[in-house]
């Protein structure tokens, strides 16, 4: 049937797709787009960067438990242990809450760099403090001092944002759970192995300064390695931030230029952050808030579960012997993401690969009790090695869940000048929950043991259904990433 008033122009337009179509279908560009060759030497220097955060707070977690029970803050009674411990490891992240937004927005008006560097400052500061802590409130400060300083890892994820494209986004950050990994695993074996160095070593350590801060040792070597790290970012770093370019002075060719241009200077702007809270970034940020709480309950309790007596619900071990399980972890887990996460990612997609890390949580959770079982049956034995190496072996498909946020994060930023701005919000969000996570696990472990809430065991069975809530509510996720800016 003819089209009134303009059938001709309808059959050539009609006609002109059609053939773009065929066009398309045969031309080379459908094929995959060649990917973009990664900046390797300013991602270096921030992946270094990035190890300094891993490695101060878990250096901590093999000797925490050992650290608190030795004050006076316990009374004595060991079952207590855990509501301590737990919350000297939210104060860091309850810390950085308060202040890990503003950094971030200072970011995007002075740059990324100077921001780094006061936080790795901080850290280099905070273990010193920390190692020579001998109160409970001492610890407390020194947590604090490093968490208000810190907000590294949201400007971390924006520079990396801003040195990658579609094409290498993946790739680059998937070289990040990489060092994070290195960091975890450095960290632990830093911290058991250097930990009392009176008792292993009492010919070199013979000082009484030794014996008064027995925990000083690692806390001091991570410190140095902190102080190296911000040296090198000083000194080789470059800002990615860049200064907007003047407007022309010409009135004529500014108000010529102004319908064209008005529409890219209004979106390439720095937005405020009511305006951040766009459905995109809401549940991008929601993804990465729901997976730290999940993560970092589990990581804060492993340590734990592990020191804690076998007649109380852990395994008994020594700190050595944590640091070098969570160690080996570290290094199993940085291997496998380095070669395989980017591979993964192009082979099922971001979603998929995320929502798999979550279930996983599943897994990890209800082995805790079936560990602690072949311990009380057996002891520590063949079986109880192999059930923790499998354990570990299942929370490497939880790291990966962190690089699909990282993306879906940087995607759902509205512009580049937003970018620090919308890391800023996902890290305030993933910091009150990391805030509230370790002392919910560790203090509902105690809380389990010590009333015998299911047998002991209620506190995996609150964090196994949190975990698939989490999974219930992320799935709405989409199968693609947002369009970047």
């Amino acid at each position: 049937m003819p089209r009134k008033g303009g059938s001709k122009v309808y059959d050539e337009v009609n006609e002109a797709l059609l053939s773009g179509e065929e066009d398309r279908s045969r031309s080379p560009l459908r094929e995959r787009p060649r990917r973009t060759p990664l900046p390797m030497v300013q991602l270096s220097v921030l992946f270094f960067f990035s190890v300094a955060e891993p490695l101060t707070s878990s250096c901590i977690y093999p000797f925490i438990n050992k650290f608190v029970s030795e004050l006076d803050i316990i009374g004595g009674d060991k079952k207590k242990v855990g509501y301590y411990a737990g919350f000297i490891e939210s104060l860091f992240f309850a810390a950085e809450a308060l202040f890990v937004l503003h950094w971030s927005r200072v970011s995007d008006r002075i740059g990324r760099k100077p921001v780094l560097l006061v936080g790795i400052a901080g850290l280099c500061v905070s273990m010193v403090c920390f190692g020579l802590s001998r109160t409970y409130l001492g610890l407390v400060l020194s947590r604090c001092l490093v968490g208000a300083l810190n907000g590294n890892l949201g400007v971390i994820k924006s520079m990396i944002a801003e040195l990658t494209d579609e094409t290498n986004m993946a790739q680059g950050y998937a070289l990040l759970p990489v060092m994070w990994s290195l960091g975890s695993t450095i960290g632990p074996l830093v911290g058991g192995m250097l930990s009392r160095p009176h008792d292993h070593w009492p010919e070199t350590f013979s000082a009484p300064f030794w014996l008064k801060y027995p925990y000083f040792l690692p806390c001091a070597v991570v410190s140095a390695v902190a102080a190296a790290i911000f040296l090198v970012t000083a000194m080789v770093l470059k800002e990615t931030v860049k200064k907007p370019e003047p407007s022309s002075a010409d009135p004529e060719r500014f108000d010529s230029s102004r319908n064209n241009s008005s529409h890219h200077e209004d979106t390439q702007q720095q937005l405020p952050v009511r305006a951040l809270l766009t459905y995109p970034i809401l549940l991008s940020v929601a993804s990465y808030a729901m997976l730290a709480i999940l993560d970092i309950a589990y990581r804060a309790m492993q340590p734990l579960f592990l020191s804690t007596p076998i007649k109380l619900g852990g395994l008994g071990l020594t700190p050595a012997s944590i640091g070098a399980l969570l160690s080996a972890f570290g290094m199993l887990n940085g291997i496998f993401q380095a070669l395989y996460f980017p591979r993964i990612i192009e082979r099922f997609g971001v979603r998929l690969v995320y929502l798999v890390g979550i279930c996983m949580f599943v897994i990890l959770y209800s082995m805790f009790p079936l560990i602690n079982y072949a311990a009380t049956v057996g002891g520590v034995n063949v079986v109880v090695w192999f059930l923790l190496v499998l354990q570990l072996a299942v929370s490497v498909a939880v790291d990966m869940a962190y690089g699909c946020t990282f993306m879906y994060i940087a995607a759902a930023a509205p512009n580049k000048q937003s970018l620090g701005a919308t890391n800023g919000i996902a890290q305030l969000a993933a910091s009150i929950l990391r805030a509230i996570g370790p002392a919910m696990s560790t203090s509902l472990f105690a809380a389990s043991v010590e009333n015998n809430w299911l047998g002991g065991n209620a506190v995996y069975v609150f964090l196994v259904a949190l975990s698939v809530l989490c999974f219930w509510v992320l799935r709405r996720l989409p199968t693609e990433l947002w369009n970047k800016y």
